[in-house]
């Protein structure tokens, strides 16, 4: 079975947090965009396993949503961008945003998933607003797309919030597109 509380020894644990410090750290007024950790698994899982889940090909088994975890974090190493936890500003995991290109992706997707009991507060517009930013500012991207399920309506409405249009559908989800000065 896959725990994010398996033991660490002292020099994995070190290494970790080197290379978590490594990524990028994006701060708005209420969140932290920051290296996963281990413990942000348990707030991953919790969206994927459960019916949350279905918007990313699931529900997921918990093997399954730590795959998908791992792959979301090893883009970092592999591309340069990859999954950021989002935090309260007391520490608190809220949910995830993604600056990704992952397989089956066309273009880099920004992508956000916020745990429900932390939604309809703004959160998720303000850390994905700071993503989108990040990716076309310091990546130097011109343009981000979302792959959102049709059924997704709360997706789609933030999406609009944040500046994209809906362009059309692949693979089943409809496809919004950001572009470097669009709406915020």
């Amino acid at each position: 079975m896959i725990t994010e509380t398996w033991p660490l020894t002292d020099a994995m644990a070190t290494q970790a947090a080197a290379t978590g410090a490594a990524l990028p750290q994006l701060r708005t007024a209420r969140t932290v965009l920051c290296a996963p950790s281990l413990v942000d698994f348990t707030a991953y899982r919790a969206i994927a396993c459960s019916d949350r889940g279905q918007y990313l090909g699931g529900p997921m088994t918990q093997p399954e949503a730590w795959d998908d975890f791992c792959r979301m974090v090893a883009t970092w190493v592999l591309r340069g961008h990859g999954v950021w936890s989002v935090k309260g500003v007391e520490g608190t995991t809220l949910g995830f945003v993604l600056v990704g290109l992952e397989p089956g992706d066309l273009e880099p997707e920004l992508g956000f998933l916020f745990l429900a009991c932390h939604e309809g507060r703004g959160l998720a517009h303000e850390a994905a607003s700071a993503a989108r930013d990040h990716a076309f500012g310091v990546l130097g991207l011109t343009t981000l797309v979302s792959y959102i399920d049709p059924a997704n309506s709360r997706a789609q409405s933030l999406a609009a919030r944040l500046g994209a249009v809906q362009e059309g559908r692949a693979d089943g989800s409809n496809v919004w597109r950001y572009t470097h000065g669009g709406a915020k």
